[in-house]
């Protein structure tokens, strides 16, 4: 059989990863973080393309990666217009939809434009996006908010979402079309979905203020407080953009959005790092609890999942909280990288075709 040789590209709120697959096996693997510091000298997400890019280039360089070898770049998927899962060829509406940030700005806009750009460097070798995080499953009555002019959109992790359930499905001998899941991925940003036989009918908005709050963003919040805020005068729409997401979250809370340094601190005694850990913790049990509602309380398993699912204190908080719905299981980290490169492969292998963005 053929080699194939895929670089995955996922940029996230405060890393960017990278890995090379020779088929199904992980041959190379790098995260790469970057600081509030760093990062603060870009005005938008847009703006970090080549600060982003140039790294990635760099860390395969140093690491003896010879790109002339790869046979296709995958990026995470980005804010796109909401379209169905699958495995999507970048192309120019595509790339200018996530120059815009059409649907909201987030990191993963990145994912499309630098696998592109590495592309267009070499000879034959195609750049693709698997499963954004703009799929869209919602049932009709979770897309109703409170008043007309606004309504709840589908926009969550959807790629390693999915991967842990079908991770999860295997495990058990079943399909992930024949389960009922709750899925919550804690990272930089923190959604939960309620997996309802291979779709996910309903799920927190995790960019643009629902759900619990994460490391730089605030989820939820009073919405009258919110409006007060807003025509108090003292923030721009940019700066409320950022409380929002980008400065809210653990970061506005404690000074920084590293919640491995929050674990520590709260571990070493600091009273306000453990109350701002355990409220995180709590909000994203009460999630789990809505999607619990959702799929009427018929749950297999509650999967908990990210970067966050790493530290035991906050798991140990959420199954306290929940596992009186479904037995809790953990996939600490993600299983992005090789989601998109698998999505990749099948694509080179024509086991799929990749579809047109319009």
């Amino acid at each position: 059989m053929k080699d194939f040789y895929i670089l995955a590209i996922n940029p996230g709120s405060t890393s960017t990863k990278i890995a090379i697959f020779q088929n199904e096996t992980n041959i190379f693997q790098k995260t790469i973080r970057h600081s509030v510091e760093e990062l603060a000298k870009f005005k938008n997400v847009t703006d970090q393309f080549d600060f982003r890019k140039e790294i990635i280039l760099k860390e395969l360089k140093d690491d003896g990666i010879d790109i002339n070898k790869l046979s296709a770049i995958v990026g995470r998927g980005g804010l796109v217009k909401p379209i169905e899962s699958g495995v999507y060829e970048v192309n120019e509406q595509m790339k200018a939809d996530l120059r815009i940030g059409i649907t909201g700005e987030h990191a993963s806009n990145l994912g499309g434009l630098i696998a592109d750009d590495i592309a267009k460097m070499l000879p034959s070798v195609k750049a693709y996006i698997a499963d954004p995080v703009v799929v869209d499953e919602l049932e009709d009555v979770a897309r109703i908010a409170g008043h007309p002019k606004f309504k709840r959109i589908s926009i969550f992790h959807a790629l390693n979402q999915k991967a842990i359930a079908r991770t999860y499905a295997k495990s058990v001998g079943k399909k992930y079309e024949e389960l009922n899941l709750i899925v919550g991925h804690l990272g930089g940003g923190i959604s939960v979905g309620a997996h309802y036989k291979g779709r996910v009918i309903d799920v927190n908005n995790a960019l643009d203020g629902d759900g619990p709050f994460s490391p730089d963003r605030s989820g939820s919040l009073p919405a009258r407080q919110l409006a007060e805020l807003c025509f108090s005068g003292e923030y721009t729409f940019d700066e409320v953009k950022k409380i929002i997401n980008g400065k809210g979250g653990l970061t506005a809370h404690t000074g920084t959005n590293d919640a491995y340094e929050i674990e520590m601190r709260a571990r070493k005694g600091d009273a306000k790092a453990k109350l701002i850990q355990d409220a995180m913790a709590y909000n994203i049990a009460k999630a789990v609890g809505s999607m619990a509602v959702v799929l009427k309380g018929k749950v297999d398993a509650i999967l908990l999942t990210g970067g966050i699912a790493h530290n035991p204190d906050l798991v140990d908080y959420v199954k306290n909280m929940v596992e009186f719905i479904a037995p809790v299981f953990v996939y600490p980290g993600e299983d992005e990288m090789k989601a998109l490169a698998m999505n990749g492969l099948m694509v080179l292998r024509g086991e799929v075709k990749s579809k047109e963005y319009k």
